[in-house]
């Protein structure tokens, strides 16, 4: 890539994220990807560090502001949503900021640039944003970003109703709404445990076994958002609160 172009690229960048930079380095240090970078040291992945430790102290203090009411494990749950891998990334998307991110050969023929990267350049510039402006700059930024996802987390988040949840996304995203199929019950009356799956439009995903019709639900739901990666591939199941 010659100077102009990017410099072009650069300005670019710093319009979406609507600050200029005082020391452009800081800025091309977060946007290059250890993948093409002649040592880890002058890839962003310092820069990435930086950055998570940062968006976790503002989302933490957005939510401490806007829910008065919750307690400690709820705004975890609440604050675990909004700082996730696949939140962070999304934001990534939303912005087009992929384009921006230099990446080592072996990556430049992806259709498109996996999940963790994605969040990492997030991360990354929120940490570049924060050397070279300072608190407040990282903080106008973040908030930018998270308007609408700060809005809409409720109730519904941090009780995580999977259900609800997979409703939402069939709705808005696949035009369509998951139905839930009884397959199998075993066990007397008074201790019966039913096998459930869920059926988005024509396709069927893993079935989830429970103690009841409503707990079989949750967990096809949980398991129907794992296979559509809308929650972390490592996430555990946490029931609804009785």
């Amino acid at each position: 890539m010659n100077k102009a172009n990017q410099a072009d690229l650069l300005a670019q960048c710093q319009k979406i994220i609507n600050y200029k930079f005082n020391d452009i380095s800081i800025l091309e240090k977060s946007l290059i990807h250890a993948s093409a970078a002649d040592s880890r040291q002058a890839s962003n992945e310092r820069l990435e560090f930086l950055g998570d430790s940062i968006l976790g102290m503002i989302i933490c203090h957005a939510l401490f502001d806007r829910f008065p009411q919750y307690m400690e494990g709820e705004l975890t749950k609440i604050k675990s949503h909004l700082v996730s891998r696949r939140a962070c990334a999304k934001i990534t998307d939303d912005l087009d900021l992929s384009r921006f991110l230099v990446v080592g050969k072996g990556m430049n023929n992806l259709s498109k640039l996996p999940l963790s990267c994605r969040a990492a350049l997030f991360e990354s510039l929120i940490g570049a944003l924060y050397v070279d402006g300072g608190e407040e700059t990282a903080k106008n930024f973040i908030l930018r970003c998270y308007k609408e996802p700060l809005e809409a987390a409720d109730a519904s988040l941090h009780q995580e109703n999977y259900k609800s949840m997979l409703q939402q996304h069939a709705q808005q995203e696949l035009d369509a709404t998951p139905t839930y199929e009884v397959l199998d019950e075993k066990g007397p009356d008074h201790s019966k445990c039913f096998e459930v799956c869920v059926v988005i439009g024509s396709h069927r995903f893993i079935s989830a076994w429970g103690s009841s019709k409503k707990e079989s639900e949750q967990t096809a739901a949980f398991n129907a958002l794992k296979a559509l990666e809308l929650i972390e591939e490592d996430a555990l199941f946490r029931p609804l609160s009785a």
